[in-house]
């Protein structure tokens, strides 16, 4: 194993935890940026560019048949292997966060429709689908298996936030582990099928999973309800007949306790186990090669190479497979430096020298990671989401949400209702809170939905007060459906006048006495 460090990144702020790398036949693809795409690359992929000692991410484009692909953080990417040309080169996409931090149900399907030089044009479908659908989620994994000439996709695992009805404006920001529920999709008609097996009886996230043939082992991964990394390591086998499909689990020993791992492929049945955490404040500097057979698993440690200082002293770090034995990963910058969006990159080769290239080639396996680099944001890898989440403040520690980084948040430049007004290009700011972006609020009905407190006319006063209550919060559309909370709207005081009295009387003056008896000759 051998470890080189990337002298010069472009653009290398954009490059964040949670990121995926796509390897399209040898080019590797970065899906997942920092922020929303802005107006140079608007679709947010980018090709890796090696130039000798620098990196360089070229955009990518999509064709108008394509549907629109968000930067996802921390969704649970797969390829889709066929022996037909067509669908030789194929992703899946589920879930993940957004930059408005908001949860994705949905699922992609992502390839190449041309190529010319370095130019490289995507096609992205959203995938329909029915059913018992997988509620919004990160940090888990999708697989697809083989059986009796069938593909079914497989997702498992992963954390949410929790039920809207038990959301409230001091834990908004909490996430819980998904039921361990095993959801299969048929890849053709998108219809979901959830399965309850008595072996899996608690939540988990940020595991990997290896996949051959018709089963699945999962091995690892974070309970954020005890904060543990229970040594899991089940193989998940599915059998699809003609007719409803046959899952068993089996709970097999010799796993390990990590979380937010990555893993990359060197041979046929050879996979190499790099990164990831023992606890909370505990890299994992060890490594592990997994042999991976039609009935057998073996996990064996390795020699880990040479780290440097930066790395072992650390507290987190993030990356990806970039396929054929290669491991990009990244460690958080020093504070000395200017931009302290920047990060030291690597890349880690775990092939022997020597070994064919065409060895690393996947051909019914592939390996899967919950967005293959689970969360570094404020603690290690993948973990340092969690933990990011694990206490009840209303503060959200994300590292990805902080203000305010000089992107162009688009999901600010909504139009939140009918009367909204607030333009990217006419907007100044109206709260003394706001820099440069509006202060937006999010309404509880139904789904929810953000709304700007300016269209929403709310004072300054009352949006502070709003952020510091334990209530729901409803905009001026929706709250004669259900409220706790409603918009008061502002109303004027009416300027009157006094009136003035029709017949004033004037007060009586008393007569002196010279006056009196003036009065009395006059009338004598």
């Amino acid at each position: 194993m051998s470890l080189q460090m990337l002298p010069t990144i472009n653009h290398s702020s954009l490059i964040q935890p949670g990121f995926s790398l796509l390897n399209f036949n040898g080019q590797v693809f970065l899906f997942g940026q920092k922020g929303w795409p802005k107006r140079s690359c608007p679709t947010g992929v980018f090709l890796l560019d090696f130039k000798k000692d620098e990196l360089k991410l070229r955009p990518a484009s999509f064709c108008k048949d394509s549907c629109y692909l968000p930067p996802l953080r921390y969704p649970a990417v797969c390829p889709i292997k066929s022996s037909t040309d067509a669908e030789k080169c194929q992703y899946i996409i589920h879930g993940g966060k957004n930059p408005n931090n908001e949860l994705s149900d949905k699922l992609y399907i992502l390839n190449i429709a041309s190529k010319t030089n370095k130019k490289f044009t995507f096609r992205c479908i959203e995938k329909e689908l029915v059913g018992e659908i997988p509620e919004p989620r990160y940090g888990h994994t999708v697989d697809v298996v083989h059986s009796q000439g069938k593909k079914m996709i497989v997702i498992i695992g992963g954390r949410s936030y929790m039920a809207l009805g038990q959301r409230t404006t001091e834990n908004w920001n909490r996430v819980v582990d998904c039921l361990p529920h095993i959801y299969l999709i048929d890849p053709e008609f998108g219809c979901c099928t959830s399965y309850v097996l008595p072996e899996l009886q608690n939540g988990f996230s940020f595991h990997f999973s290896l996949t051959r043939n018709d089963t699945i082992y999962i091995i690892g991964g974070h309970s954020i309800e005890t904060n543990t990394r229970p040594p899991n390591l089940y193989k998940i086998k599915i059998d699809l007949p003609i007719g409803s499909p046959a899952v068993n689990c089996y709970d097999l020993s010799g796993g390990i306790s990590v979380s937010s791992a990555i893993v990359t492929q060197v041979k046929e049945n050879e996979f190499v186990l790099v990164g990831g955490y023992h606890s909370e404040n505990q890299k994992r500097m060890v490594c592990n090669t997994i042999y991976l057979d039609d009935n057998k698993i073996e996990i064996v440690e390795r020699e880990a190479p040479e780290w440097t200082p930066d790395i072992k002293h650390g507290k987190i770090w993030f990356g990806n497979d970039m396929g054929n034995g290669v491991i990009l990963f990244g460690i958080p910058g020093d504070n000395k430096q200017l931009n302290l969006d920047a990060n030291y990159f690597y890349m880690l080769r775990c092939k022997e020298l020597g070994e064919s290239e065409q060895d690393s080639e996947q051909v019914t396996q592939v390996c899967s990671q919950s967005s293959t680099e689970d969360a570094g944001e404020s603690t290690p890898f993948e973990d340092s989401e969690e933990f990011s989440f694990t206490f009840d403040s209303i503060t959200y520690t994300d590292t990805y949400n902080e203000d305010d980084e000089e992107d162009e948040l688009e999901g600010y430049w909504i139009t939140c209702s009918k009367r909204c007004d607030v333009a990217i290009n006419t907007w100044v700011p109206f709260y003394s809170t706001e820099l440069n972006k509006p202060a937006m609020i999010f309404c509880s009905n139904g789904d929810g939905h953000w709304v700007h407190a300016q269209c929403m006319e709310l004072s300054e006063n009352m949006l502070l007060h709003l952020s510091q209550v334990n209530v729901k919060y409803f905009c001026n559309e929706h709250a004669t459906f259900t409220r706790d909370l409603q918009t008061p709207k502002e109303k004027l005081p009416v300027g009157k006048q006094p009136m003035k009295a029709l017949r004033r009387r004037t007060p009586m003056k008393m007569a002196t006495p010279m006056k009196k008896s003036f009065i009395r000759k006059l009338f004598e």
